[in-house]
């Protein structure tokens, strides 16, 4: 062997190690998650590693505690009505900012990126103020409208419609479709790779969403599984064992996305357009 292909042996050796050792890290909590779920408090605050028989007190503390069906709806409800909402909007907004021209777009556009740089903690106030005037307080409606225009998701639908064929949207419009027919016939078939990366995203965010509800939902009939989790884990005396249980069980539904939607989500993130 030469030596330049013992140090491509040597090189792919070290990739290997080094994505291995982070692929460990990555799902070392999943599985601390997954154990812990199956051992009592005291053996979690031990650190034990290995599957114990508590699983069942577990679960049956869990769901004695927690009205399970009630918070996973309240968190399914408004995790799917933000990320419907958002990639409508927020698409919409991308599509007219790349498509059409404007001698104020790009000042538009500056600014709204500029608005990336505003730490949520500087805009709590006002929005809370705001929902309040409104009447929306300890309601899901005011944790889905500050969501429904994100300018990142604005910005990602922007930069993937610069690779979408002018072409078809020029024979659409001889053959007379308006815009709106264009855009939902043509650009969101086309695209449907960016809308799947772009809704594994905007559902994680929504299902994970925490600050924000935890300010604006009040009463416990309201408060979804982040929330009660959290509450869970911050009693005077905490189950760990039970908290570890509902973890599990409020991570199997972006996990599901995840996987059911991963290579739309690869193709989307390098711009795929079908």
């Amino acid at each position: 062997m030469t030596s330049y292909g013992l140090k491509q042996r040597l090189s792919s050796v070290a990739v290997y190690i080094f994505l291995g050792v982070m692929a460990f890290l990555s799902i070392f909590p999943f599985l601390w998650m997954i154990i812990g779920a199956t051992n009592t408090t005291s053996d979690i605050i031990k650190g034990k590693m290995s599957f114990g028989e508590a699983l069942v007190v577990n679960a049956t503390t869990f769901f004695t505690q927690v009205d399970a069906p009630l918070i996973f709806w309240n968190s399914a409800k408004i995790t799917i009505i933000a990320t419907v909402l958002t990639l409508l909007i927020s698409s919409l907004a991308g599509y007219g900012f790349e498509i059409f021209a404007s001698r104020f777009r790009e000042k538009l556009y500056t600014l709204m990126l500029l608005t990336l740089m505003i730490p949520f903690a500087a805009l709590m106030i006002p929005l809370f103020m705001l929902m309040k005037q409104f009447g929306l307080i300890n309601t899901h409606l005011a944790v889905v409208l500050p969501t429904v225009a994100s300018a990142f998701i604005i910005f990602y639908f922007r930069q993937s419609t610069k690779a979408f064929p002018h072409e078809l949207r020029d024979a659409a419009r001889v053959d007379g479709l308006k815009e709106w027919q264009i855009f939902f016939l043509i650009y969101m078939p086309v695209m449907r790779s960016t809308y799947a990366a772009a809704f594994i995203i905007v559902f994680m965010t929504a299902w994970n969403s925490y600050l924000w509800p935890l300010i604006v939902l009040q009463s416990n009939d309201m408060k979804t599984i982040t929330l009660v989790i959290s509450s869970l884990g911050s009693a005077y005396y905490p189950d760990y064992g039970a908290v570890m249980i509902g973890t599990v069980l409020a991570t199997i539904p972006t996990l599901f996305v995840f996987f059911a939607m991963q290579r739309q989500f690869v193709e989307g993130m390098l711009g795929s357009v079908k």
